[in-house]
């Protein structure tokens, strides 16, 4: 990799712990496996102060992160580039006094705000017409950096320095007060060993394990004790009442009716997560739960989950990955070849594990 940076004014003295504002991603997944990146900076600078600028639907994400001392809430919404609140929001951010901003998008806009809001050392990987914007830029290798957090974690490190393996693994916070509070004000307080299946995936329906897969498996799970619950988005929602219309009573859909921190804690409850290649699928990783992770289009080469407790099936037809939102050749084969029953013979070993 070759280093591309202008010239930088002087890192703060050593004995004076710096303050880093980190422009997290837009994608839940996307964060928690930018959690390695701030681990990397507190051994780079420990007693640094890190707050990350990022958008509502992922703040619950980066509050679960000890490393992370703030979170601004961002007010720009996909596709309006608003420069009147950019403008408003550089101000705020100036008024941080950071010494250094890390930009995680690789859009130009996500680079604007750090300039506008005149932080001296703007980090980030070479994008859309950024030279300008951001004066500490690393070139994308994505052989040497073939995993997105691999990327992430670069930006710990000087452009051009090979990146320090191995990484540590995302861990998020868990509260066990919070956790029962949510499940007493939600009616599942004393549910029998819970099984969390989230069937939605934000990308498409390309990367959905078939609604009827899953009822299959919540029936046989069910048959054996287990309550079922379904999380997701409201977005998530139609699949989910699919899955419990057809579940013979055996899994709940609580898509849409939790928020993403109400999701944390029932995640945080399960005795095993089975799971689409979603944001969530990241969330359980880094909760530390036994989890099943399903993939089809996408390859969990570039995106795994980052635990020693998941499981990933993947039964890789010649056709995957191709990354699309649908199925571009109308079969499906790499998710209706995934059968319930070798699902449920890995759920089966992940529960005696446990």
């Amino acid at each position: 990799m070759s280093s591309h940076s202008s010239p930088l004014p002087p890192r703060p003295s050593p004995t004076t712990p710096s303050r880093i504002l980190v422009v997290a991603p837009s994608w839940i997944g996307d964060t928690v496996i930018a959690q390695p990146l701030f681990m990397r900076l507190v051994e780079r600078d420990p007693g640094c102060e890190i707050d990350a600028l990022a958008q509502p639907w992922v703040a619950p994400v980066l509050r679960a992160m000890p490393q992370i001392a703030g979170v601004i809430e961002s007010p720009l919404r996909h596709g309006r580039f608003d420069f009147a609140l950019r403008r408003q929001l550089a101000r705020r951010l100036a008024a941080g006094r950071y010494d250094e901003a890390i930009v995680l998008p690789n859009s130009w806009k996500s680079a604007l705000l750090p300039f506008l809001a005149g932080i001296a050392r703007r980090t980030g990987f070479i994008g859309e017409s950024r030279y300008g914007l951001l004066n500490r830029r690393h070139k994308l290798d994505t052989i040497q950096l073939p995993r997105q957090v691999d990327r992430y974690a670069q930006l710990a490190q000087p452009p051009g320095e090979a990146l320090r393996l191995p990484l540590p693994q995302p861990q998020l916070t868990h509260d066990a007060a919070r956790e029962a509070a949510t499940l007493a004000a939600l009616g599942l307080a004393g549910a029998h060993q819970p099984i969390v299946f989230c069937p939605g995936a934000e990308y498409g329906p390309a990367k959905r394990w078939p609604a009827a897969y899953y009822a299959e498996l919540a029936r046989a799970l069910g048959a054996r004790g287990h309550a079922i619950w379904l999380l997701g988005s409201a977005k998530d929602a139609p699949v989910a009442d699919e899955i419990a219309a057809t579940s013979a009573g055996a899994a709940a859909s609580l898509c849409g009716h939790t928020t993403l921190g109400q999701a944390l804690d029932l995640i945080g409850a399960a005795k095993l997560v089975v799971t689409n290649d979603s944001g969530l699928m990241h969330v359980a990783a880094a909760l530390g739960r036994p989890l099943i992770a399903l993939y089809g289009s996408s390859s969990p080469d570039y995106t795994p989950p980052l635990s020693d407790k998941a499981a990933i099936i993947w039964r890789k037809p010649d056709c995957s990955p191709c990354f699309k939102r649908e199925c571009p050749l109308g079969h499906f084969r790499c998710m209706t070849e995934l059968t319930p029953d070798s699902v449920l013979e890995t759920a089966t070993r992940k529960l005696a594990d446990a």
